[in-house]
């Protein structure tokens, strides 16, 4: 892949400093503790939240932002945060062109917001900054559903809150479905055949606590753990029967990129990104997800012996791997499901069809203003030079205009800072990376991308139907955090 060589190098730069970060946990935190006997715990799977309109045909739900607790470890609670439960949070499921409405209740005591990462919304239910759900108070979002079938996920975008009450645990999957999804013969019947894995990694303290304490190495790589955990639990184990299985991936971390793979190197289909499906199936034996990333995969368990088992690879930048969990074949068979040739058409975005180029420079810089040199400790982390601005509109898009947005990530050599660019309400395409064409993998409906040190990538969108502030921002949640996001708002 691609990428490798810059995970290469990132790890003969950083590996030294970062491994005595994770030393000094696992001597004073939890990376001791008495740890469950691997594969033996099975994989939860997010229940589907109940829609409480059973008759219209419109979906309303019920949303409740909780604190609670988890064991992670024998003997030690965890306080977190959780939707409509300890943890996580429900698979929220609903149908292209169908209405909405979500009571989102905070009995947190604190304040927090909820942002439905990858949805067309209008501006006043995106769930930015913008729309803080106080303590104690709450939020009625109301919307119909405009886009193709796709694997979203909701999570909240307080400001400088972001980074921690995700930590926490606050992080759910929102699927869309649409005709297409339907009549495709694809695994489906979700907790059988068709898996959501959220994917993240956590430290802790040696009370079992998080670890979530951001010192100047976590401003820059964002805060990094050492422990993996798929659906909430580490290392678990999920029974699947013989034939082809679905997963829709979520790098759900904070910061951390995912190198995902098999055990035994074999091959399996890409069949969606970020925004839905691709045209057709892509063969990959790996694949690279940043914070934020999704995707649909499937894997063919139909020649594996019951009983036999398959683990899956989760290589963390910069360099540490993990068993992230273990797949058991069980003597039972999946019923009718095939890979197409093709999954749909997407309606391509044309350069020639655009009416404006915007630029954007994503930059980490020192209190002083200079760009960051190895040993400055980061106080700004800009786009375009500046830090984030409530109060400030950074750019106006024409409604019902398609624009190129080409994005440079200026890092240098000596402090080599990967970013990702996450944009609100819009799917984008991406045209080239410093010039070159993507890779398969990544053609596609997009709402974040990886940008590597020195690249230059050109997206296209196309702004429809709302207008209203938006934002946009890195998805490392610290460099959010400290300030690496704009406003854009779409205007008449």
């Amino acid at each position: 892949m691609r990428y490798r060589s810059y995970v290469v190098r990132l790890q003969v730069i950083m590996t030294t400093i970062i491994l005595l970060i994770f030393v000094l946990f696992l001597i004073s935190g939890a990376g001791n503790a008495e740890t469950i006997k691997p594969f033996t715990t099975p994989l939860p799977v997010p229940p589907i939240l109940e829609n409480l309109d059973t008759e219209s045909g419109s979906a309303h739900f019920r949303l409740a932002v909780q604190q609670g607790s988890r064991s992670f470890f024998p003997g030690m609670n965890t306080n977190t945060f959780g939707y409509n439960g300890n943890f996580l949070g429900p698979t929220i499921r609903v149908r292209n062109g169908q209405k909405i409405k979500i009571d989102v209740i905070n009995t947190l005591k604190e304040n927090t917001t909820v942002h439905w990462h990858g949805l067309h919304v209008p501006a006043k239910w995106d769930g930015g900054p913008r729309q803080v759900i106080e303590a104690g108070e709450s939020w009625h979002p109301e919307f119909t559903i405009r886009q193709p079938a796709a694997t979203l996920w909701y999570h909240p975008h307080g400001m400088g809150l972001t980074g921690e009450q995700v930590y926490m645990g606050l992080a759910g999957l929102f699927i869309i479905e649409d005709e297409v999804s339907e009549n495709l013969a694809l695994p489906k019947t979700y907790g059988f055949d068709d898996f959501p894995l959220i994917i993240q990694d956590r430290r802790f303290f040696e009370d079992g606590s998080f670890a979530y304490v951001q010192g100047m190495m976590d401003a820059m790589h964002g805060v990094i753990g050492n422990h993996l955990m798929v659906n909430g639990v580490i290392d678990p184990n999920l029974d699947v029967p013989k034939g082809l299985i679905r997963l829709r991936l979520l790098n759900g971390s904070n910061s951390s990129i995912y190198h995902i793979r098999f055990a035994d190197n074999r091959s399996f289909h890409q069949i969606a990104t970020d925004g839905g499906f691709q045209e057709n199936p892509v063969l990959l034996t790996s694949l690279l997800l940043s914070a934020g990333e999704r995707s649909e995969i499937v894997i063919d368990f139909g020649n594996d012996k019951a009983g036999s088992t398959l683990k899956l690879i989760v290589t963390q930048n910069p360099g540490y791997q993990f068993e992230a969990m273990q797949f058991t074949v069980i003597d039972t068979q999946t019923k009718g499901a095939k890979l197409p040739d093709q999954l749909t058409a997407i309606d391509w975005m044309k350069e020639s069809k655009t009416v404006k180029t915007r630029r954007f420079v994503m930059e980490t810089m020192s209190m002083g203003g200079a760009p960051m040199r190895m040993g400055m400790a980061p106080r700004r982390l800009t786009i375009n030079g500046k830090n984030m601005d409530i109060g400030r509109i950074d750019e106006q898009v024409k409604l019902g205009t398609t624009e190129i947005w080409e994005i440079t990530n200026s890092s240098r050599m000596m402090m080599q800072l990967p970013h990702s660019m996450h944009l609100h309400d819009v799917q984008f395409q991406i045209l080239d990376r410093n010039g070159i064409q993507p890779p398969p993998e990544e053609k596609g409906r997009k709402d974040t991308i990886l940008i590597l040190p020195g690249e230059r990538v050109r997206i296209i969108s196309r702004f429809a139907d709302y207008t209203g502030v938006y934002m946009y921002h890195c998805h490392v949640l610290e460099h959010e955090d400290k300030g690496m996001m704009g406003q854009f708002e779409v205007i008449d």
